[in-house]
């Protein structure tokens, strides 16, 4: 019988750190040679990090990339690798090396570049050549083709070719971005390449936070019938192996009646040897996949760690108002890096409530963050006092509520310039949507943790947090009580804005599903309140663009998804 030993090698990588990440791949290599592997395949632009964006651009990058993986091909033996990386000569290429023995044996080029949402592979790449054929190789006796991520969401991509030529196996490498139960949409494109192809199908995807995106992982493999046979973890680094019976594909193929083009003597690249195999690294298996509040959470703490120890920093630092939204980011800090190097403030006003600080407090307790008070006041009175001449005559409005959260941006800032700890912001969508919050306050900071969680599922997060932990992390009172700025007295966010429950169906339709007012109108029935929140999303834009990244969770997320004018006539 004929069998192929795959290594799934699910990295975290950082973009740029080419020494870091060679050391990671190599790393994983020798774990998958000692397992005894065949071949072992590793993400889309793995030595580069994805996406490098305008790194390569930089000559002198390019030419680094290539010599990271001469360094690796020299390191291959038997086992042969699969390894993401830039390819230059007249044109850049997003590009995949087939190494062993020592050397880099084959070069594949992503043909279909996505263009479109978080992608602009077309700025950087040119496609592979359409007209070049598709190289197999045979590795442990098996006929394998290569792919990069997008040339698998086509069916008429390069893996239905690579079949026709007889490929036996398929092993696409990926840099596919997380958003909410994405990974079923996968699952389902990939079952039907493997089973329309007649042949085995490898997807390798990365893992870890890369400024605003989240690779989940969830590497997987499946038969030629399109069934499911092996998956890795969510949001964990992992080396999957798994033993692929060919026998069984070649049995299939027989009854196939498209047949198989013939092919010249394919290039060998790792012998097959009779060998009793060793178990090394984790084997085959399915890893469970997270529910729907898991995964958006674990997607949230997985994307502020890397954030925060890829940028060299250790500690963050957040305000702690006792409302759901702070309560919810302390949270994920909390896992996210553990509550020693999380550091809540309460900075009450005159206007903040007992319930607020008491409620701040406890949760600070239940973390075991450290927390601290610096009461606003003396900064407040102050500043009223400052613009007492110039205000002369005026009623206080909205520019004296600003104010106290500018304060509170200021001593957050200064914390962190003190202590070295970066700012965490606790905005949400809902707010960063229709501009509820102050420019140089409260968006003020270092990174926007739940910049792209609508209000409602805020809450759904919540619960999640305590029922998870088995007690109470999050007060219950938090839960129960009407949301609230707290910058004039009795003062509710529902004033401003409808219910939650209402704003956010609205929110997605425009800005997720790019309904136009009328369509949105026809669907909710209150022309007056639509056309109040889109007018509202609109004149927010310059808002936003000054606002700092944040994890990106939803299928379209303000900043690298959503690029609209500030300078907009149009009001569809």
């Amino acid at each position: 019988m004929l069998h192929v030993r795959v290594g799934l090698a699910q990295l975290n990588t950082t973009v740029g750190d080419l020494d870091g990440n060679l050391e990671r791949i190599v790393a994983a290599y020798e774990r998958a040679e000692d397992a005894g592997c065949d071949l072992v395949a590793f993400p889309e632009l793995a030595i580069t990090g994805y996406p490098p964006e305008d790194l390569v651009l930089r000559p002198g990058f390019v030419a680094d990339t290539k010599a990271a993986l001469t360094k690796l091909a020299a390191r291959t033996g038997r086992c042969a690798a699969i390894v993401g990386f830039v390819d230059s000569g007249r044109d850049l290429h997003n590009a995949a090396a087939v190494c062993a023995h020592g050397a880099v044996l084959g070069t594949y080029r992503k043909r279909i570049l996505p263009n479109y949402a978080v992608f602009d592979e077309a700025r950087y790449f040119t496609p592979g050549d359409l007209t070049d054929p598709l190289e197999l190789y045979v590795i442990a006796g098996v006929r394998v083709g290569v792919s990069i991520c997008e040339d698998a969401w086509s069916p008429n991509g390069p893996i239905a070719a690579q079949a026709a030529g007889g490929a036996e196996l398929v092993v696409n490498i990926n840099a596919s971005p997380y958003a909410m139960d994405k990974v079923h949409l996968r699952e389902k494109m990939l079952a039907t390449r493997a089973a329309d192809a007649s042949c085995a199908l490898v997807y390798v995807n990365q893992v870890g936070g890369q400024d605003e995106l989240v690779f989940d992982g969830a590497s997987m493999v499946f038969d030629a019938e399109g069934e499911l046979v092996a998956r890795a973890p969510q949001f964990l680094e992992d080396l999957l192996v798994v033993d692929l019976d060919v026998d069984a594909i070649y049995r299939k193929r027989l009854l196939d009646p498209r047949g198989r083009e013939t092919r010249a003597a394919l290039p060998e690249v790792a012998v097959s040897e009779e060998q009793a195999r060793p178990a090394g690294a984790r084997r085959g298996g399915l890893a469970p996949l997270r529910d729907h509040a898991g995964e958006v959470y674990d997607a949230l703490v997985l994307g502020l760690r890397d954030y925060t120890l890829k940028n060299g920093f250790r500690d963050v630092v957040l305000g702690l108002s006792g409302g759901i939204d702070s309560s919810l980011v302390a949270a994920i800090a909390a896992d996210a890096l553990g509550p020693e190097h999380v550091h809540g403030v309460s900075m009450p006003s005159r206007y903040s409530s007992d319930g607020s600080r008491s409620d701040a407090e406890a949760l600070a307790a239940a973390i075991g963050c450290d927390y601290r008070t610096i009461a606003i006041e003396p900064a407040f009175a102050a500043f009223l006092d400052l613009l007492a001449p110039s205000f002369a005559g005026r009623e206080p409005d909205l520019t004296e509520e600003n104010l106290q959260s500018r304060i509170r941006g200021m001593l957050l800032m200064a914390l962190s310039n003190k202590f070295g700890w970066l700012v965490l912001t606790t905005g949400n969508k809902s707010e960063m949507a229709v501009g509820y919050s102050t420019l140089y306050g409260d968006s003020a900071g270092g990174f926007a943790v739940i910049k792209d969680v609508y209000k409602t599922t805020v809450y759904k997060l919540c619960r999640y947090v305590n029922d998870t932990a088995g007690r109470e992390i999050i007060p219950e009172v938090v839960f129960v009580k009407p949301p609230s700025a707290e910058l004039r007295p009795d003062q509710r966010d529902d004033q401003s804005l409808p219910p939650y429950e209402v704003l956010d169906p609205i929110l997605k339709a425009y800005v997720e599903d790019d309904r136009t007012t009328a369509e949105i109108i026809a669907m909710v029935g209150d022309e007056a309140q639509v056309r109040r929140i889109t007018r509202l999303v609109d004149v927010a834009e310059y808002k936003r663009r000054q606002t700092p990244p944040g994890v990106r969770v939803t299928p379209k997320a303000f900043g690298k998804d959503r690029r609209l004018p500030i300078t907009n006539g149009y009001r569809g």
